[in-house]
């Protein structure tokens, strides 16, 4: 049986939300099996819980968004990706502010504070959910979907995506997740946005916290802070990032390949919204069936994806 997991010890850090500017404190607390991520706004009256899941999602702009009655949670996706991707299942993350921090704008600092913390295993087993048949999202040219696995296990991302500026080449990436491939190829790459937008963004309250070295800011004819860049093909690398995030609010072990172009947080919602509501395409691998191993298609049974 592959079992859930939470953090072994208490995390803390601080930081600017990206969006509000506000200086934020965290908290993250090693929690029960079967408890998911939970986020509590410390900083309101009655301390509200926020369950980190699909159907508590309240917006998608610029950032995903989850609230509870009048209680909000922004900007989680940088977190929600490492924790999955570091196979963490359960914790409560305290938060003094209405979104995460930035920090240095990827997920590269939360990977550091959860291996620093360690992992800890817990008695109940994971939910383990093999894709089926096809899941897909499509608007314009635009699109995401879940589909069967092949022979790896996990998840296998395809995702590329092009630009409205010429100077900027389509960029592609092909990846099978796993916690040293996230660290390795995708928790460093930094979340960007283009310098036409930024007046607008501020004008309505948000970017607020954003920098020039936080943010990679694309310009008309150029790239206006390239140097803080860590990857030749950064923003294909930080969509996946978000990517998992936002599937990681499903609350569940995915073993699919995903498919995606273009898609942002609105279409990644949408798909797992979908995916809820189409259980006719995928099928959980109850904790009797993995432990026989009966049956189950040879991907399942990879280490690669009955570890992560």
């Amino acid at each position: 049986m592959v079992c859930q997991t939470t953090v072994n010890k208490v995390i803390e850090f601080g930081g600017r939300g990206l969006h509000t500017g506000s200086a934020v404190r965290v908290r993250i607390l090693p929690a029960q099996e079967n408890t998911g991520i939970v986020f509590v706004r410390k900083d309101l009256e009655g301390e509200p819980s926020i369950p980190a899941t699909v159907d508590n999602v309240v917006d998608t702009s610029y950032a995903t968004t989850i609230g509870a009655g009048s209680a909000r949670m922004s900007t989680i996706e940088h977190l929600m990706a490492a924790f999955y991707a570091l196979g963490v299942d359960n914790a409560v993350v305290e938060v003094w502010g209405p979104e995460l921090p930035i920090l240095d704008g990827s997920a590269a600092m939360f990977v550091e504070f959860i291996e620093r913390a360690g992992i800890r295993r817990l008695d109940a087993a994971r939910k383990i959910v093999v894709i089926t048949r096809p899941i897909k999202i499509k608007e314009g040219g635009r699109f995401i979907a879940l589909l069967p696995p092949e022979e790896c296990g996990g998840l296998k991302i395809d995702y590329s995506m092009d630009f409205y500026y010429s100077y900027l080449e389509t960029q592609s990436i092909s990846i099978r997740l796993s916690p040293v491939e996230f660290k390795k190829s995708l928790s460093r790459a930094k979340t960007f946005g283009f310098l036409n937008d930024v007046q607008m963004l501020r004008e309505n309250g948000l970017a607020m916290g954003g920098g020039l070295d936080n943010a990679i800011v694309i310009g008309e004819e150029d790239i206006i802070n390239k140097e803080i860049m860590r990857y030749e093909d950064e923003f294909v690398r930080h969509k996946v990032l978000d990517l998992i995030g936002d599937l990681a609010l499903l609350g569940v072990r995915l073993c699919a390949r995903v498919e995606g172009y273009r898609a942002g947080h609105y279409l990644n919602y949408r798909l797992a919204k979908k995916f809820l509501k189409k259980k006719d395409c995928w099928e959980e691998i109850s904790p009797e069936r993995e432990n026989s191993r009966e049956g189950l298609p040879a991907f399942v049974l990879k280490e690669s994806f009955l570890s992560v």
